[in-house]
């Protein structure tokens, strides 16, 4: 009963998210992902603070302003894909953002079984009326 109540509380939270952020042109996304995002900042920041470095410091080396470095930290999903990889390079660890996916399982099981995968979707046959 209980883990009903917190999946509608869940799933009521995320349509209010997606009502909320059609007036953005933001695309919500999902807690799963959000938490990833989470520990990603979070990981930013530890990174950070092992170097002694200021968030002011950061921010003026990377180009950006102090809030969107806090929002890194705290792994918002609208700051740009360019804005964590300027953080990363202040921190010297830019090349840690090349293993992502560099590891692809499934996509060398797939690779592996030779599947084809088609360019584009085969061509509906209309039917004539004659």
């Amino acid at each position: 009963m209980n883990l009903n109540v917190d999946y509608f509380k869940q799933k009521n939270l995320f349509l209010f998210e997606i009502v909320f952020n059609m007036n953005r042109n933001t695309i919500p996304i999902f807690p799963k992902l959000k938490k990833i995002l989470s520990e990603l900042g979070e990981n930013i920041k530890l990174a950070r603070l092992r170097r002694k470095l200021s968030s002011e410091q950061v921010a003026e080396r990377a180009g950006i302003s102090r809030s969107t470095l806090i929002s890194i930290e705290k792994g918002y999903e609208g700051v740009s894909i360019g804005n964590y990889l300027s953080v990363l390079n202040v921190l010297g660890i830019e090349n840690d953002f090349l293993k992502v996916a560099k590891d692809d399982v499934l996509g060398r099981k797939i690779q592996d079984a030779d599947l084809i995968t088609k360019q584009r979707a085969p061509k509906k046959r209309r039917e004539s009326n004659d």
